[in-house]
């Protein structure tokens, strides 16, 4: 990825989420895109760019592991982090059948923004 700031990409289908979010990310130093419509996040993907994917488990538009599949065949080694609301157990229902999830983090909501920055900092330094 190269230096400078680390690159974050954010997928969530809630305003609110990803309004907070992105602010609290951007004053932790990152470089933030955000977006509440998982087919644009899609279509404007380029790969080896970000450092660190951002996704929210359920949305209208599409499914978090939908959107998550498609964006790892274009950047294989993205780095993934999944939000939800629906516990864990839902997060590996739907991600472990290809085994893929290993490579996933997951952060319950709600998070505290703090949280959410440590959790960020310690998977991109992974």
């Amino acid at each position: 990825m190269g230096k400078g700031r680390k690159r974050i990409l954010l997928v969530d289908d809630e305003p609110d989420n990803v309004r907070i979010f992105t602010i609290a990310l951007r004053d932790a130093g990152f470089e933030v895109d955000a977006f509440v419509d998982p087919g644009l996040a899609l279509s404007t993907f380029k790969p080896n760019y970000y450092d660190l994917l951002i996704l929210d488990m359920r949305m209208r538009d599409m499914p978090g592991d939908q959107l998550y599949q498609k964006l790892k065949k274009i950047d294989d080694k993205l780095k993934v982090c999944v939000l939800s609301a629906y516990g864990s157990e839902e997060y590996k229902s739907r991600f472990s059948p290809d085994k893929s999830a290993n490579g996933i983090s997951y952060i319950a909501k709600p998070v505290s923004l703090d949280e959410l920055v440590a959790k960020v900092n310690e998977i991109i330094n992974r």
